[in-house]
Parts: structure tokens; sequence; C-alpha cells
């Protein structure tokens, strides 16, 4: 068990939970808290978030696991503002059953808009802005792959991008002529040579710890206009490009013409703020190659949440999207 946080020196007499909420993967609880004593800084309600009864919890994806362990150390070491406050968290490997105590931002703050509605371009640029302060926060930090994260090497890149190749076959088989043929022909050149892609990571230079789902769904937004935004949902951080992260909020969600409007303005407002919080070396050109990397990157999701059940739904428009991304870039010469 990892205690992340403190509830003050009041004890908490009784506790009442809320009607649980089931997301996606995940259940959330509310619970508001009593106190006997001193308590005046203690929070009156918290959030727990456990795992989803009845979801199989076995296969390449061990959901809830990362999560718990950012939470232990990243966070800790993030400054303060920019993801939710944990004040408790437990992993348990033998059962794959975990919690999180995190603080609950319900009354402060609110999902941007109702699924898949994208918010309006200044609420965007906050967003963006959230993500650099972030990434920023720990751009080349000497923590990287040593006290936070794990720095893979090429072997282990190729043997992942095999697993992920596999999934890919199961997927189109399973897709049949759903799948084009073009699209097949993009894969399939993608995963001959993924390795070209990847080979700009391992450089580990202009790296910084990555959300990995940072839609904009995932982002508690101040009810009160301030910039106090809040990501969550930390369970595929990883470390890699900051490009991922964006071009999974653009590419990945927004159709062609919104991206195609608000896409460069949001990169140029993004690698301003990266200057602003301290990176250096890292010019807006190299911005914009490595977001073409990460648009490529963008491919392996269909798949991937396709062969751990995430529903068509959720999928199948990502194809349209990130192939389209890819075309208005011109990524297909990163390929070599």
């Amino acid at each position: 068990m990892q205690r992340c946080g403190v509830l003050g020196d009041g004890r908490v007499v009784s506790v009442e939970a809320e009607a649980p909420r089931d997301q996606l993967v995940s259940r959330i609880v509310r619970l508001q808290l009593t106190y006997e004593g001193a308590a005046d800084a203690a929070p009156r309600s918290l959030i727990l978030k456990i795992a989803l009864p009845g979801r199989a919890s076995d296969g390449p994806f061990v959901q809830g696991e990362r999560e718990v362990a950012f939470y232990a150390k990243a966070a800790l070491a993030t400054p303060a503002g920019l993801v939710p406050r944990c004040f408790d968290s437990a992993w348990e490997p033998e059962s794959r059953q975990w919690h999180l105590l995190l603080e609950d931002l319900t009354d402060t703050h609110e999902i941007a808009t109702q699924w898949p509605l994208p918010p309006d371009e200044a609420l965007c640029r906050r967003m963006v802005q959230t993500l650099a302060r972030f990434h920023a926060a720990w751009w080349d930090h000497p923590w990287l792959g040593r006290e936070i994260g794990t720095r893979v090497d090429a072997e282990t890149v190729r043997q992942t991008m095999q697993q992920y190749a596999g999934a890919y076959e199961r997927f189109a088989d399973h897709l049949g002529d759903r799948l084009s043929r073009e699209r097949r022909q993009l894969y399939d050149r993608f995963f001959a040579s993924a390795h070209r892609v990847q080979a700009r990571v391992l450089t580990w230079r202009n790296v910084t710890l990555v959300h990995g789902d940072a839609h904009v769904w995932n982002c508690f937004v101040p009810k009160d206009g301030s910039d106090d935004l809040r990501y969550f949902d930390w369970d595929t951080w990883r470390i890699g490009l900051g490009t991922g992260d964006l071009a999974y909020m653009i590419a990945t969600h927004w159709y062609p013409e919104r991206r195609r409007q608000f896409e460069r303005p949001l990169l140029d407002h993004y690698h301003r703020a990266l200057l602003a919080h301290g990176v250096q070396d890292y010019d807006r050109a190299a911005l914009a190659e490595d977001y073409r990397r990460s648009v490529l990157m963008q491919l392996l999701l269909p798949p991937l949440q396709w062969s751990v059940g995430i529903p068509p739904w959720v999928w199948w428009h990502h194809i349209e999207r990130i192939t389209a991304a890819v075309d208005d870039l011109d990524c297909r010469p990163l390929l070599g």
C-alpha cells in the first residue's frame, strides 16, 4: 500500500458512499466523510477508484497497476496543480485488485464537454498549455528511466512491435473487407518500418513523461475559468515524446475539418508554452517532425483497443481520423 497524502488531524468517524458510477474500465465511488476533532484542512469528500467488477484483468494490459505506480511516485514529484491529489493507493499483484483514493474535484471542476463533442478552441489552448507544463516539468529529467518510468532498448521495442503486429493481424482478420486494401498496405508498411519511427525515442533526448490517454475528456476543467486544469486517468503513462499526447488528443479524436483548422495553432501554442516553462534546444521544426511520428504511432491504437475488449464505438472512428491525419501531414515518408 502506498500512502500519498494525509487527511488531517481529525478522526474520520463516518463514511457515506454515493451510488457508484461505472466507467469503461473502472468504477468510481464518491465518499462523503465526517470527522471528529480538528479537521479544518481535511477533505470532506474523496473519490474511490477501483477495478470494474467482472472485468477480466488477465490480458496484455493490466488495468490499475500503472496508475497506482504513477500516483505513488511520479505524481509526488510533479508540480502541484497538474493532477488530482492522491491520499492512498494499493495494488495487489496476485489478485490484480487495486484502489486509488483521490481528491474530489466534483464541486470545483467539470468535464469540458459531453463526449464526443470537442471543446472550443480557447479551452483546447488551456488544455494544451497544461500538458506543456507537465511535459516541461519532466523534460529530460535525470530521474527518467531511473527513479521514474522505464527506458526500453531497441530489442524490447522490437519484441513489443511484434506483439502489436500480431494483434493487428487478428484485428484485420476480424474486420475483413471493412479494412480496405489501401489501409492494410499502410499498416504493412508501418510494421515493416516502425523501427525508423521508434528510433527517435531511443535517442532519449527531448523526451518526457507522457500521459498516454490525454483526450479532452480526461481533463478536469475548473468551473471558475481559472487555469487550474487537472489531467486524470494515468494508467497508460510512459516515457516518450510529448507530441504523443497531442497526436492522441487532436489527430485521433478530431475529424479533418476541425483538425486542419486548429492543429497548427495549437502546436504553436504548445511549443511556446514549453519554452516558457524552461525547455531548451527544441525548436518548432523538431516538434513538427515529432508530431508526425506520433501521428503514425496512433495507428497502433485501434488494434490494441480491440484486442483488450474496448467496444467498436470507441476505436472504429479512430481509424478514419488517424489515417486522414497520416495523409494530411505526409507522414508516410518517415517510414522510408
